[in-house]
């Protein structure tokens, strides 16, 4: 398997364990509060990752880039902060639709600071899957209340996020940014919870630990994935994510996508296989050319 189809797994398999954590930190904040929620986030991240990295914990601590970790830290806690106080109040898919606005400018910024290149194909691929959401999202329906500002500006902070990974990931191990954003989150966060603590029952420490483990193993796919493909390449994959969100409401919350959401999800779905359909054959005719050329010399 080529590296482009790892790095394309591995996002989807990331989105799909982030939409999983969204909908675990959905039912969580009805128990605890939103901050207490975002707190077993960072924290259950935090003392995981400590755990796994422990026995080369010099080594893991150790980065090239402590200016750019800050920055991610940063980042990615306003992204979860914003992400979910806006699920706490609108539908779970309806959010995710708005949050899924990252992907176009994930793309851009990736051609605009990081160098790589903005293709007909891949802005063929952003255009149709962004026209997919925005047939879920229908501008002027109830989606679009004060509410839903806060998944647009957790899309801005995401793509942010993924850019600052992108150029920090080529040279830092997977495990040094996780530790850096989950230590971050984990530090800030427990400061703040203690005004905000809930009482916390059996059920909640359940949701707590399934939080911070696919929290944790979504980062990671996330980190790989961006460090093996590039940005703009897997923008469009963030899309399938619609889908899963999809499902997690009807199971969990009664949330029922009307028939707008299904054709919008299979425009998605139909945008990310073009894409990927055309890096695949386009990176094996690159491949055959250097073999030839290899050959020729």
């Amino acid at each position: 398997m080529s590296q482009h189809n790892k790095a394309i797994l591995l996002m989807i398999a990331a989105v799909f364990c982030f939409t999983v954590m969204d909908a675990t930190a959905k039912e969580l904040s009805r128990h605890l509060g939103i901050m207490q929620a975002i707190w077993a986030r960072y924290a259950g991240q935090a003392l995981m990752v400590l755990v796994i990295v422990l026995p080369r914990i010099q080594t893991v601590a150790r980065t090239r880039y402590p200016g750019w970790q800050l920055v991610r830290s940063v980042i990615l806690l306003g992204a979860t902060g914003s992400f979910f106080t806006g699920i706490s109040y609108i539908d779970l898919a309806e959010a995710t639709a708005i949050m899924n606005v990252n992907p176009v400018l994930i793309t851009l910024g990736a051609a605009l600071f990081l160098g790589e290149g903005l293709g007909p194909r891949r802005a063929i691929g952003i255009g149709v899957a962004l026209i997919g959401a925005l047939i879920i999202i229908r501008p002027g329906s109830g989606v679009f209340t004060a509410y839903a500002l806060f998944p647009l500006m957790a899309a801005c902070c995401y793509s942010c996020y993924n850019l600052v990974t992108r150029y920090v990931g080529a040279n830092e191990d997977a495990w040094t940014s996780l530790l850096y954003t989950a230590a971050f989150g984990a530090v800030i966060l427990s400061v703040i919870v203690p005004f905000h603590w809930q009482p916390v029952d059996g059920h909640a420490i359940v949701l707590m630990a399934v939080l911070a483990a696919v929290g944790t193993l979504a980062q990671w796919l996330l980190i790989k994935s961006l460090t093996m493909g590039e940005a703009g390449m897997l923008a469009p994959f963030a899309y399938v994510s619609l889908i899963f969100a999809t499902l997690w409401g009807v199971l969990f919350f009664d949330e029922y996508p009307d028939q707008w959401t299904i054709v919008g999800a299979l425009v998605i779905v139909a945008a990310g296989i073009y894409v990927w359909h055309r890096e695949t054959a386009q990176n094996r005719a690159s491949e055959r050319d250097k073999a030839r050329a290899s050959q020729g010399s």
